[in-house]
């Protein structure tokens, strides 16, 4: 019995200790009212130009938030590059169907890929991004967070 105790505690120290490949922050957005002159900016380093990355935005926000979607500017810059900017439309939810995402109470979590499908960094660096809000209303209310995740694809 205690060997087998023993190869369970072993397996869990050496799961626990490979890497996941995942880069998630979040910034947290004061009062639940976002500006469109707050752009949070997340920085994280690419190791491993032979993989394939998928990129989400995070958000958290109110069940009292007025819209389907959420409009943003990415701004996205690689190593030793200039930043470039693309206009974004996330989906929230819909009338018919509700917030989408996990919620408890009454805010939710949502995770959007951005991209079409796992996307390569072709540069080893850090890489920024800079999150905006361009929607009409300014500030943006009931958003509490707003963020990246890269994920490395495991083929």
């Amino acid at each position: 019995m205690k060997k087998f105790f023993f190869i369970i505690l072993s397996s869990l120290l050496f799961i626990s200790c490979a890497k996941i490949g995942v880069f998630e922050k979040t910034a947290q957005i004061s009062e639940q009212m976002w500006f469109n002159n707050n752009k949070p900016s997340f920085t994280f380093t690419i190791a491993d130009t032979t993989a394939t990355y998928n990129v989400y935005i995070v958000l958290r926000h109110t069940d009292a938030y007025n819209y389907n979607n959420l409009w943003l500017t990415l701004g996205s810059q690689a190593p030793t590059d200039s930043i470039r900017f693309q206009n974004i439309n996330i989906e929230l939810g819909n009338d018919a169907k509700g917030w989408e995402g996990t919620g408890m109470d009454d805010i939710f979590e949502i995770r959007k890929n951005i991209t079409p499908g796992p996307v390569p960094f072709k540069k080893a660096g850090n890489y920024t991004f800079t999150i905006a809000q361009i929607m009409r209303e300014n500030p943006l209310k009931h958003i509490l967070n707003v963020g990246i995740r890269v994920e490395k694809v495991n083929l």
